[in-house]
């Protein structure tokens, strides 16, 4: 599973959560197919965290001056790893945002 489908998974739950509570008046709410969330998120997490450290360890290969290591191929796993730390800051972004908005609600 890779770490944009983790978020996808997690984007599209919020996503299903939000329209069930704005579907308050509705008569037909969306179904929501069951899963843990924490799991998917420590999931996507452990994901990135994955690619940090192969991006972090082939970098120090090719510095430390490896022969199997070429330029092209850390660079690579540099911006992978980019990437998926700033769609992994964006998850996080929208989560503490959907926080917000459930604890500003009124019961």
């Amino acid at each position: 599973m890779s770490v944009v489908s983790s978020m996808d998974q997690v984007l599209a739950q919020l996503k299903a959560v939000s329209d069930q509570a704005s579907a308050t008046g509705k008569s037909s709410a969306p179904t929501v197919t069951q899963a843990d969330f924490g799991q998917i998120l420590k999931s996507a997490v452990d994901q990135v965290n994955t690619v940090q450290q192969t991006a972090s360890q082939l970098s120090r290969e090719f510095v430390g001056g490896s022969q199997d290591v070429e330029l092209h191929d850390v660079m690579i796993s540099l911006q992978k790893a980019n990437v998926s730390f700033q769609s992994m800051i964006q998850v996080r972004n929208r989560l503490v945002s959907a926080y917000q908005e459930i604890m500003n609600m009124q019961v």
